[in-house]
């Protein structure tokens, strides 16, 4: 289209001037050529709404992950690599609406985890819900991470509050200071209590013009963690209710913004979530089926500042705490987290970042450390972490890593996570199997008092530690009791997590 406005352009030069150059002529010329430069700038911004923008962000990763048991052993795995393809795309007819999208695929070199054990799509990859449908490692598939539309308005309630609508599949990962280290711009919520992916609304009221305070903002957020329906083809009623599927998982809360300047940024939220799922135990400690057991509230309040001095190097560090609140409110006759009452649990995070030469010219050096109590339970499934979400330690965790900008398009990071859990349960669900905070110390120590009585993998063997323990002194009724508690520490030690270590390498690509 250029070219064939610049052809007209010299046409309408060279006829003027083939018939002789007049005050008229050159006056008639330029208001030809004021003609043709706004329609090409029609032109130019007919094309650029007309087109969706796209840009490719590609990370693969190198992963040495190390489990240490509760009962002495190691798991691991010393060369896990991987692969990570975000597609980002954006579209916007107007100043007023803006779509944005991202496709994700995330996979293991040379595996396909697409399906577990034979079966369909396991809960962790997107199946009955999908916090975490593209931060598992899956298949060679693009799944969407995000789609949604974003409306800008300027006047709320005839007022000068500019505020935004959204709805979609929303940014709801790498949230606020969990995207320092990811090194990502902030996403919708609070790192530290929710980091998950999900399907819902928002609408954000701007502040800041009405009271004067810099950054004053305050944003709704609703939204589905799962819906209970019948697949289409299923039976006579598609999309009906099912009393085979959990119930619909919601969520609601707010977003407040005291302040911000740029420099100094606080945060804070609150949110309730409903019907949360998870599994039971059975008398013989086997888990249930899944089910909901109740809902959830937490809140947080989180700040950065973001350079500390006004020049010279500490102008380029940033330091950041928060601290977060969570508390259960299980069904009537269920149990969250291994306990039937309101349990509550908190976590503190601090951490800075430090730029590495003059301007962070030889990248920025990052370290950060966590302490979650017993009953600490966040929405942080989807972290970008291979061994778990640290944020959502039951004791304690600590990172340090290195970010390098190689050019504008490359980067390379190289990272150590490194958790001790003082409770089980840190990445469980809702209920009182995975979820159930019991001090790994107690478990050790049963499982040690199991084995030193005479105890094996042999259930039969706990006559054995009956025996004993009434030698000892106790009647067989206590004994017995005794026995069981010592022989389910013995069954559950070689599955608990007591400690975990990440190192991570990556390159990654994006423009």
């Amino acid at each position: 289209m250029k070219k064939i406005v610049s052809l007209s352009v010299m046409a309408a030069a060279a006829t003027s001037f083939a018939f002789g150059s007049t005050a008229d002529d050159i006056a008639n010329l330029q208001a030809q050529i004021d003609k043709l430069k706004v329609k090409q700038s029609k032109i130019n911004a007919q094309s650029a709404h007309d087109n969706i923008k796209w840009n490719v962000d590609f990370r693969t990763a190198y992963d040495n992950i190390n489990y240490d048991m509760a009962n002495g052993s190691s798991v691991g795995n010393d060369a896990l690599l991987s692969m990570r393809l975000w597609l980002n795309m954006a579209y916007s007819p107007d100043e007023r609406n803006v779509f944005k999208g991202q496709l994700s695929m995330n996979k293991a070199f040379g595996a396909d985890f697409g399906t577990a054990n034979g079966q369909t799509r396991a809960l962790s990859m997107g199946g009955m819900f999908d916090w975490t449908a593209n931060e598992a490692l899956t298949d060679n598939s693009l799944k969407v991470r995000q789609a949604f539309w974003l409306y800008l308005g300027d006047k709320a309630f005839g007022a000068d509050i500019p505020w935004t609508f959204s709805i979609g599949r929303r940014p709801s990962t790498n949230g606020f200071l969990a995207n320092l280290r990811e090194d990502d711009a902030a996403q919708s919520p609070l790192g530290h209590v929710i980091n998950v992916e999900f399907d819902g609304l928002s609408s954000k009221l701007d502040l800041s013009n009405v009271t004067g305070i810099p950054g004053m903002s305050f944003k709704i957020c609703l939204g589905y963690g799962s819906t209970n329906a019948q697949p289409l083809f299923t039976n006579a009623t598609p999309y009906a209710d099912t009393e085979n599927n959990i119930d619909d998982i919601k969520l609601g809360g707010f977003i407040f913004e005291p302040y911000n300047d740029g420099q100094f940024i606080v945060k804070t939220t609150w949110y309730k979530a409903f019907d949360l799922p998870g599994m039971g135990m059975n008398p013989d400690g086997t888990p249930t089926a899944f089910k909901q057991f109740g809902d959830m509230q937490g809140a947080a309040l989180s700040v950065l500042v973001d350079g500390i001095t006004e020049d010279g190097y500490f102008a380029d560090a940033k330091v950041f705490g928060s601290f977060a609140w969570s508390q259960t409110d299980p069904y009537a006759g269920s149990q969250m987290l291994g306990s039937s009452d309101s349990k509550s649990g908190t976590s503190w995070w601090v951490g800075a970042q430090l730029p590495v030469g003059d301007d962070a010219q030889y990248g920025v050096f990052g370290l950060e450390y966590n302490h979650g109590s017993q009953y600490w339970r966040p929405f942080t499934y989807a972290e970008d972490t291979m061994i778990g979400s640290k944020i959502a330690a039951r004791g304690d965790a600590w990172e340090a890593y290195f970010t390098y900008q190689i050019n504008d398009a490359l980067s390379l990071q190289a990272r150590y996570t490194d958790i001790s859990y003082d409770y089980t349960g840190s990445n469980g669900f809702f209920g009182n199997y995975s979820g159930t905070a019991t001090k790994i110390d107690d478990i050790k120590q049963g499982a040690a008092a199991w084995t030193q009585l005479g105890g094996t993998q042999d259930p039969n063997s706990a006559q054995t530690v009956v025996g004993n323990l009434m030698k000892s002194g106790m009647s067989q009724q206590q004994a017995m009791a005794a026995a069981q508690q010592m022989g389910m520490a013995s069954a559950m030690a070689p599955q608990i997590v007591e400690k975990a270590q990440d190192f991570r390498f990556y390159l990654r690509y994006r423009f």
